[in-house]
């Protein structure tokens, strides 16, 4: 039986993203998606009551953002977003590069994560 790879020895192209279950998120009447982000813990209470921290933030996403997080749908790779985003925003300047970065931007904020193939 073949050794699995780990995802750093991984194509990144081969990852699939899958949103965090956890996360709440709603879309507006124009399709822009925003996420909800609960803050839990002993340091983000004590932020909270002393440095009056909101205990959800709300992130709104752009049009590039909110058309990646509704196509993320734990099937696809990222090599399959990204010619799904190119047919969508065919004038968007650095495609790939800027959804590799979005990508890796919400999983360092735990609103996914990668599946190995």
């Amino acid at each position: 039986m073949p050794k699995k790879k780990k995802l750093s020895d991984q194509n990144y192209m081969d990852f699939i993203p899958v949103r965090n279950p956890e996360i709440e998120y709603e879309v507006d009447d124009k399709g822009i998606i925003t996420v909800f982000i609960e803050w839990k813990g002993i340091y983000h209470k004590i932020a909270q009551k002393f440095f009056k921290r909101p205990k959800v933030s709300k992130i709104k996403m752009d049009a590039y953002g909110s058309f990646i997080w509704q196509t993320i749908d734990a099937q696809k790779n990222v090599y399959q977003l990204s010619k799904e985003l190119k047919t969508q925003f065919p004038k968007m300047e650095k495609p790939l590069p800027r959804l590799i970065k979005f990508l890796e931007i919400m999983k360092d904020h735990h609103l996914i994560t990668f599946e190995e193939v």
